[in-house]
């Protein structure tokens, strides 16, 4: 499914398979999960897309070939540390998320910050993705995946999951946690911060009765909607909505010293606000894709929660069909597109 151009529906079309170059991996893709990522690509709010584009950046498949040889010393050696990359055989389940490339050279490669990587590069972005039946990606940015969940399960896991755990981690020890924006990557962390022991206020659209059902069904000690205050100051806020609004709200529900964590790539204006909304050490921070140690950490402790995503699925062919009830909030779960073999 090919992005021809912002604003456009995506063309099925038949491309030539791509070959894998020296540290690569040619993949046969079995899901990918849509992202609202993916929307703010078609929609033009992220610019510079490498047109034509395959979206998809939520990739699970299975090595179909390997280019170059897969060893230590060999180009697929990490530069963080002296830790290798993964090695991966013909027929291994891997996990292929937003970031694809980085240089390994600059400033924040050599600091442990590759998410902010001035040269890097982006699956479904700046690189095609996977709304596709073969991808290749960088081995060194793959993961391997958890036995226990099912390919289907676990697309959702690799930037809802990935970019959430990120966005949760920069809250540190907060014991009272707010999340705006009740979707895909709120359900998914909140489980994690529940099994962590933290208390979890959800906050959905105003009225939306049954989202706040929801999330106190599985462990929020409160719900409500994103125009009400909660029942006590909050240490930590993480926003997932791309809602500018919401960050003075959020700073007006936090305690002294709190912090409030943007998990999006793209957010509407944040409107002015009181400097007495910000005083007492409170912090506005975001988060910009994620690096690999972030995905290790993830995938060791989800299975252990476990966390669980909750998919419909759409056969790849109508990707327009589920982006279109993304885009008008009417998926009641993760989206995931199913590619046939």
């Amino acid at each position: 499914m090919v992005l021809n151009e912002p604003k456009q529906p995506l063309e099925l079309r038949d491309v030539p398979k791509p070959k894998p170059a020296r540290g690569r991996l040619l993949v046969r893709v079995s899901t990918c999960a849509v992202c609202r990522t993916d929307l703010h690509v078609i929609d033009g709010e992220l610019p510079n897309p490498k047109l034509p584009l395959i979206l998809g950046h939520q990739i699970v498949g299975r090595v179909e070939e390997i280019g170059g040889e897969m060893s230590e010393g060999s180009e697929q050696v990490e530069n963080r540390g002296t830790e290798a990359a993964p090695i991966f055989t013909i027929g291994d389940r891997v996990g292929i998320p937003w970031l694809g490339w980085t240089d390994g050279n600059c400033a924040y490669c050599r600091s442990s910050r590759e998410n902010l990587c001035d040269n890097a590069r982006f699956t479904g972005y700046t690189i095609d993705g996977g709304y596709a039946g073969f991808t290749v990606a960088d081995a060194r940015y793959c993961f391997r995946l958890p036995e226990r969940y099912s390919d289907v399960e676990v697309a959702p896991l690799l930037c809802a999951g990935l970019i959430g755990y990120r966005s949760y981690r920069k809250t540190g020890d907060a014991r009272s946690l707010g999340i705006y924006g009740f979707g895909n990557a709120a359900h998914l962390i909140a489980q994690i911060a529940i099994y962590e022991g933290r208390e979890v206020f959800a906050f959905t659209r105003p009225g939306d009765k049954a989202t706040q059902r929801a999330a106190k069904g599985f462990g929020a000690v409160w719900a409500g909607g994103s125009d009400e205050m909660p029942p006590q100051k909050l240490d930590a806020a993480i926003i997932f909505a791309s809602v500018g609004p919401l960050v003075p709200a959020a700073l007006r529900a936090l305690a002294k010293g709190g912090i409030v964590v943007c998990g999006g790539i793209h957010m509407s204006d944040i409107p002015s606000f009181p400097y007495a909304d910000l005083w007492e050490e409170r912090v506005i921070t975001s988060v910009a894709n994620l690096t690999r140690r972030d995905g290790e950490e993830f995938f060791e402790i989800a299975p252990r929660v476990p966390v669980r995503s909750h998919t419909e699925t759409f056969p790849l062919e109508e990707a327009n069909t589920a982006l279109n009830l993304f885009r008008a909030g009417k998926l009641s779960a993760a989206a995931v597109l199913t590619i046939a073999e």
